[in-house]
């Protein structure tokens, strides 16, 4: 599911915040840059209301925001739905007892951490993310919660790279996107 693929009028207005940036962070890759689009508050608020009118009144109660610009896009979202939020980190950023959940980047590998307690089973999650690429990420987000039993309901990402292919590595999870970029 897509919201550009639904014609809203605001996507257009998203769509236009994003920079590509060619060759960063290595020759070759073309950065999907949302600082841009955080400048613009309009087009801020619109990408979180897509969400927020996508989500609320499903009974999610776990926003999970992968690190870092998962950060920026899911807490407004959890606030909007009733939802708590959790953040999935980088490793040895969090406190106290974490899982964790590795996984390999389109270049290099990563490891994704949660904190022990956070999600209890039998919850509904939505993961949040800037962007899919070759789907990793989201899948080791999606195993983290699932490990300790949450039902993820969904993935949301503001830009996918469907080039890459990762909608494939998600074993038919639902993925709600709101730009492609090619």
């Amino acid at each position: 599911m897509s919201a550009y693929r639904d014609k809203d009028p605001r996507i257009d207005g998203i769509q236009s915040k994003i920079r590509v940036v060619p060759n960063f962070p290595k020759p070759g890759i073309r950065f999907q840059d949302i600082t841009t689009l955080l400048l613009d508050p309009k087009a801020f608020k619109d990408t979180v209301d897509l969400f927020v009118e996508r989500y609320k009144g499903k009974n999610i109660s776990v926003v999970a925001g992968i690190e870092a610009r998962g950060f920026i896009f899911g807490p407004p979202i959890a606030l909007e739905i009733g939802a708590k939020f959790v953040p999935l980190r980088k490793p040895k950023k969090l406190p106290g007892k974490v899982i964790s959940e590795e996984y390999v980047l389109e270049y290099g590998r990563d490891c994704l951490e949660m904190h022990v307690g956070a999600v209890e089973p039998g919850e509904r999650a939505l993961v949040v993310d800037d962007l899919i690429a070759t789907g990793g990420t989201l899948c080791a987000a999606m195993k983290l919660l699932e490990r300790v039993g949450a039902e993820v309901v969904e993935c949301a990402c503001v830009i996918e790279l469907p080039d890459l292919k990762g909608r494939e590595c998600l074993n038919g999870k639902p993925l709600y996107v709101l730009v492609e970029s090619h």
